[in-house]
């Protein structure tokens, strides 16, 4: 067996992923026999075969890099989660295996919230992309485990369904108004009902969103429909005008609901880029098109700027992909700031605690809107299906589909009908990793892009 490229931890020689066994400096539990020994007695069950056998940490990179945790149990039963920090994915793989592996080997399988609290808190440094990401890949990886242990999909452990299927939307974009209104059939025609539009803008050579950007040399003449995160040495430069985007992106809405009509559900992505003032303007002249929602207008890390954007327009906004815990939303929700949370499982420490944060958003009428790019992987995915199937206040799942080499490493079970996803019936999250496929692909240095401004200020791509 072909393991996949290893954590960059892992001891020379080795074929794969991080040894889980292996002694860490530093480290005084003793690992040579009784995995327990040293251990807290709160730490291990009384059931043996519950208790975690292996965690090996395993980084690919078939359409995009992934960094995935498997961890398996003494009786033999796996369990998958995901790790992936876009552009960043050895640091988040660094801490799963030099920090957060040692840990685990021994642990009872079946306290996920126990396992949750103690990764959080224990560490002392807490919050942050990479720490968040490390705990979420723990999180989901166990709660995979006590499904398929119980013989259900996961939601029915959170649960049960409160619906019969998550609508999706998908990605259309174009430079100009035809390739625009292609992608926009395109997605239609694979059963999309609900449809992101990005498009250019006069005088931009390449901004964010456009799947037929000028790319890096290494990726010239590829529509990047799956990845914005570029292959290369270093990040792809993008040009960028707020005022020019102000005055044109309402004349493209204006064309889209001309050709497509009133009915399709339309939503669009600031990306960040514009101040509290723009982001109120470009709202307000957004509302005759009626907007699913208006996503990241304005860096969401000063919240008190949120206020003046909803003073000045009622279009719906949703918030919250770079967020990591429920600390970052607490009171933008509670001012209902916002309509949408677009915290991602992966990003988010887990299912644990966003289910939490959506639990306390039900309290005010805000829904979910997921995460979902490419950069999220099929686990993931999943992970957020399952989630998003028992949760009352669903809304949205973002769609982006996976490339054909990543679905041939990542074997999933879910379905898209009409619109609609559903995470499937199979016990667990219902994803299997094939590592010696996994093993074809390893690790490609990859950056996302960045913005310059005319007068080359660096600006929020």
């Amino acid at each position: 067996m072909t393991d996949a490229t290893p954590a960059p931890t892992a001891p020379a020689g080795t074929t794969g992923t991080t040894n889980p066994a292996a002694p860490v400096p530093g480290a005084t539990d003793d690992r040579s026999g009784d995995p327990t020994a040293g251990r807290p007695d709160t730490w291990a069950s009384a059931d043996r075969r519950q208790l975690i056998d292996r965690a090996e940490v395993i980084v690919t990179s078939p359409d995009r890099n992934f960094v995935t945790l498997k961890i398996t149990t003494a009786d033999g039963v796996t369990g998958l989660g995901d790790a992936t920090l876009n552009g960043r994915e050895l640091a988040a793989a660094a801490y799963l295996s030099e920090h957060v592996v040692p840990l685990l080997v021994g642990r009872d399988a079946s306290r996920i919230e126990d396992a949750w609290q103690f990764l959080y808190r224990s560490s002392y440094w807490r919050r942050g992309p990479v720490t968040m990401a490390a705990i979420a890949a723990v999180d989901m990886a166990l709660w995979d485990i006590k499904a398929k242990v119980a013989g259900m999909p996961l939601y029915q452990l959170l649960g049960g369904a409160s619906r019969t299927g998550l609508m999706a939307y998908g990605h259309a974009s174009g430079k100009e108004l035809p390739e625009l209104f292609d992608s926009i059939r395109a997605h239609q025609e694979e059963g999309y009902r609900s449809i992101r539009v990005q498009t250019g803008v006069p005088g931009l050579e390449s901004i964010y969103g456009i799947a037929s950007n000028r790319t890096t040399e290494g990726n010239a003449g590829v529509r990047y429909d799956f990845e914005p995160a570029q292959r290369g040495a270093f990040p792809a430069m993008e040009d960028w005008d707020t005022r020019a985007y102000l005055r044109h992106l309402p004349t493209v809405f204006e064309a889209v609901r001309n050709e497509f009509g009133p009915e399709l559900p339309l939503l669009h992505d600031g990306h960040h880029r514009m101040t509290p003032l723009q982001a109120a303007k470009l709202g307000k002249s957004l509302e005759p098109y009626d907007l699913f929602w208006l996503e990241d207008c304005t860096p969401a890390e000063n919240q008190e700027a949120l206020k003046l954007v909803r003073q000045h327009t009622t279009t719906p906004l949703a918030i919250g992909e770079v967020f990591n815990t429920i600390w970052d939303f607490k009171d933008i929700i509670r001012d209902q700031l916002i309509d949408y949370v677009r915290g991602a499982v992966t990003h988010m420490g887990g299912i644990t605690p966003l289910k939490k944060t959506m639990d306390y958003a039900a309290l005010y009428q805000v829904k979910s809107g997921f995460h979902g790019p490419t950069d999220i992987s099929p686990v993931g995915l999943a992970a957020q299906m399952h989630l998003g199937l028992a949760i009352h206040n669903f809304g949205i799942q973002e769609y982006m589909q996976h490339g054909d080499r990543t679905n041939q490493v990542f074997r999933q079970t879910f379905t898209f009908t009409d619109g609609y996803l559903h995470p499937g019936d199979e016990p667990g999250l219902g994803v299997s990793l094939d590592v010696d496929e996994a093993g074809k692909y390893p690790y490609e240095q990859a950056y996302l892009p960045f913005n310059r401004l005319a007068d080359g200020t660096v600006h929020d791509w």
